[in-house]
């Protein structure tokens, strides 16, 4: 399950697009970072995808994607032209392809590096919908099969791209939107597949034309229902708008760092096993068998893109950190797996991040306002950085990826002085002690 969010320039603060993701996956689906640069493709060349090859086009773009490790495309990315996607699982009637086919992470690269506007993205995967449809496993560990939608932005415009097996409809955002894990458009779009309305009356999903609605006729009841989507989107766009014009970066971090309105100083991921909220943690049972691996925030002027990425799970207790396409990637140490590994960002961070699970609220304590602070210095630096030459900027990231890596080790060994006893209930302890033991984590005492 996932959360993504865009806010146009009449509502932020100082006119930029921004856009915000938190891609939830499985606890021990390691987040990985990668930059890619563009390229210039030989006639009849082929790109090899999660599961099939398609044409390559002539030149592609640099990418940015934050991805599950073992997946070609991205939950999340940007490209050197200012187009940022995020993309969210949706359950729909119409029945999922499970051979070979393009999965929306490879759906959402393939756009990246083709588009140079919003537009040309969704044009990009609504063609290779038509094309190929979309299918094949998205699961790591468990099999997982569902459709997609996507927030696609760029400096002047974004749009909402929902499907349904190769069904669609796009709807232009105004001001401020967000998408969760199931479909939110209605009877109305600015553009739609041609049979839309045709595919769902031949099935009596709908009697008539005039009853025809998306999200009602095409979702899959009890998937979209416990997926508690349609809470989740209410309440990133409730919180969002509640500071429409004053809305920057910071705003959208804390929206994806959110635990629901019942969130207290003595709030814990614990408790509930059919509680799923904007940052998620995962916990016993199916409907908490995944958690947030990685977040991304980013910024977009047509004079500048800075995009502020955490590249670890739970943004409650990462840092995010900025970048830029025109730069290498700052050094994020060996490229995970599904297996613990120290030399990995992910994984260096999984250890704070589950010393904090045994309690959270105590533990959490003990280094979050060091956290906002010191993310509060990232982001003002690179305000200031952002029009400085390329090298600049990159000993500028390179600088703040370091001084969270140091951060965390210190905050570690602070949970681990303090010696603090699990304050957590059988089945969520039962829970962590099964994904600690697939990923071969150390014993955290």
């Amino acid at each position: 399950m996932c959360d993504t969010v865009v806010v146009l320039g009449n509502a932020t603060a100082d006119g930029a697009t921004i856009l915000g993701k938190n891609s939830d996956r499985e606890p021990n689906e390691a987040h990985h970072l990668l930059r890619i640069p563009g390229a210039v493709h030989e006639p009849g060349s082929r790109v090899k995808c999660t599961y099939i090859e398609i044409p390559q086009v002539e030149r592609t773009y640099a990418v940015l994607l934050a991805r599950p490790f073992w997946i070609w495309g991205a939950e999340m990315g940007a490209n050197e032209q200012g187009v940022v996607i995020g993309n969210e699982a949706v359950f729909t009637k119409v029945p999922y392809e499970k051979g070979s086919g393009l999965i929306g992470m490879d759906l959402l690269r393939l756009a990246l590096e083709r588009a140079r506007t919003a537009r040309e993205a969704l044009d990009v995967i609504t063609h290779l919908l038509t094309e190929y449809g979309q299918g094949g496993n998205c699961g790591f560990r468990h099999a997982t099969y569902y459709h997609n939608s996507f927030l696609i932005a760029d400096p002047q415009s974004a749009w909402v791209l929902e499907t349904a097996g190769r069904q669609w409809a796009a709807l232009q955002v105004r001001d401020i939107r967000s998408i969760s894990n199931g479909i939110t458009i209605g009877n109305q779009w600015d553009m739609a597949s041609p049979d839309l309305v045709k595919y769902a009356l031949d099935r009596g999903w709908c009697k008539r034309r005039d009853d025809f609605h998306f999200g009602r006729c095409y979702s899959d009841f009890l998937f979209t229902r416990f997926s508690r989507s349609s809470e989740r989107q209410c309440r990133t766009e409730w919180l969002l708008a509640a500071e429409r014009g004053r809305i920057t970066v910071e705003t959208v971090m804390s929206v994806l760092r959110d635990h629901g309105p019942q969130a207290d100083s003595d709030w814990s991921p614990a408790s509930g096993i059919t509680s799923f909220n904007i940052c998620a943690h995962a916990g016993f049972g199916p409907i908490r068998a995944t958690q947030t691996t990685g977040s991304m925030v980013s910024h977009l002027t047509p004079a500048a893109q800075t995009h502020y990425v955490t590249g670890t799970a739970a943004p409650c207790t990462s840092l995010f950190k900025p970048v830029w396409l025109d730069t290498d990637l700052p050094d994020t140490g060996a490229t995970p797996s599904g297996i613990y590994d120290k030399a990995a960002l992910y994984w260096r961070h999984e250890a704070l991040h589950r010393a904090t699970l045994r309690d959270y609220a105590t533990c959490v304590d003990l280094y979050q306002a060091e956290r906002a602070a010191l993310e509060r210095q990232f982001i003002k630096g690179a305000e200031a950085c952002c029009n400085l030459p390329a090298t600049q900027r990159a000993l500028y990231s390179a600088r703040c990826f370091r001084e969270a890596d140091e951060a965390e080790a210190v905050w570690l060994k602070r949970i681990k002085t303090q010696n603090v006893a699990p304050k957590q209930g059988w089945l969520y302890s039962a829970a962590w002690r099964a994904f600690n033991r697939e990923a071969q984590m150390p014993i955290i005492g």
